[in-house]
């Protein structure tokens, strides 16, 4: 039987993890640092006993998923991602502990989750053999999940009775309600012409702006009626716009721009789909790239009760504007627990995580796996 770590070496041993896991740069354009990561990931899971690791790829993204061995269905999965966004600085892929907080790219979303997951879950098994309890770990949950969880959980059968997935809400914030996701694509085609000239030619670039500026003229209605509050209504944003010109005088004769758009029930991505397309009109393609509708995640209440038990606070169940892999688990029925310690400047080079919440995190997740694994 091990001994228990108290809280300031756990502190430590937390803090080691995460820093480590930062310098690796697992973005989506690097799949031979994912690859990394991964094996990072295994050299900390190596030794366990009674556990069966498996790796699977699907379209060039790794997972790795780790049970009790002959035990198929878990009572309680651990779930996080490995990868992070991409910073075009790569000085930036450097972590440091400041007033409590470590900082680094990917230190809240999610690799300090990630070393929570990894030290109990070896602590775990380690303590209690053959304990009903599983980790799946991805990389692609920043470009949607679809060959990650989405995956697991539809091709090779992933269940489990409750997943813990810390990436989302915060430590006293538990996650209910997740809004529904559209990544689009928009094509507009003109005519080229001299700039000099631009009543011979047909600007795609202008075009497609206008149609956006009706898209967000709507978009904005929304919030004026429905109010800030905690944002529950849907939200457009567009994230990427270009043509293919390189000539600065030249009318550009297509255009295309990425939308990332969050809506509520009772709309649906069929819903949504059409309302969008006749909002910009028949001059304008819409592809979808991701989607997925909104979610109720169904969390446990012994979850919640265990986190305030532990953090001595009262525990709101919330709304996240944001999208998890949480969906994916909830369309073939599997509760989720989503929250996580406290971070901060998500997807930022100053991005955060508070060392003390990890710590408290983990010891929720300790306490609810005793209440959960008892037998």
């Amino acid at each position: 039987m091990m001994e228990a770590l108290d809280d300031l070496e756990l502190g430590r041993r937390l803090t080691a993890l995460t820093r480590d896991l930062i310098l690796i740069r697992s973005t989506d354009a690097r799949p031979e640092e994912r690859a990394r990561c991964f094996e990072f990931v295994r050299i900390q899971l190596e030794g366990l006993e009674g556990v069966e690791l498996r790796e699977y790829e699907q379209e060039g993204y790794g997972s790795m998923v780790v049970l009790p061995k002959g035990v198929e269905v878990p009572e309680v999965l651990f779930c996080g991602h490995l990868d992070v966004v991409e910073h075009p600085k790569t000085v930036v892929y450097t972590s440091e502990v400041r007033d409590g907080r470590i900082y680094g790219p990917g230190a809240g979303d999610m690799k300090g989750a990630l070393a929570i997951m990894l030290e109990l879950f070896r602590q775990e098994h380690e303590r209690r053999p053959g304990a009903s309890l599983g980790l799946a770990i991805t990389s692609d949950e920043e470009c949607g999940g679809e060959n990650g969880v989405k995956y697991l959980v539809e091709e090779e059968g992933l269940r489990c009775g409750r997943a813990i997935i810390p990436d989302g809400g915060s430590l006293t914030d538990l996650t209910v309600e997740e809004k529904g996701i559209l990544h689009l694509r928009l094509w507009t085609r003109g005519q080229a012409a001299h700039a000099a000239r631009p009543w011979l030619g047909k600007n795609a670039l202008s075009l497609i702006m206008q149609r956006i500026r009706r898209l967000e003229d709507y978009f904005s209605g929304l919030e004026k009626v429905r109010g800030e509050g905690d944002r529950w209504y849907a939200t457009c944003a567009v994230t990427m716009a270009r043509t293919a010109n390189e000539t600065v005088n030249r009318i550009p004769a297509s255009a295309q721009a990425v939308l990332d758009v969050r809506f509520v029930p009772p709309e649906t991505v069929e819903t949504m789909m059409v309302k969008i397309q006749e909002i910009l009109g028949e001059e304008v393609e819409v592809e979808l790239i991701v989607s997925a509708e909104p979610t109720h995640l169904a969390a446990d209440p012994v979850f919640k009760e265990v986190t305030e038990a532990v953090i001595g606070k009262e525990v709101r169940e919330v709304r996240a504007c944001g999208g998890s892999d949480g969906r994916f688990f909830r369309d073939v029925g599997i509760p989720v627990n989503l929250s996580r310690p406290l971070v901060g400047d998500l997807h930022s080079e100053k991005e955060w995580i508070d060392v003390e919440s990890m710590v408290a995190y983990y010891r929720v997740c300790e306490r609810y796996l005793e209440e959960k694994l008892k037998g």
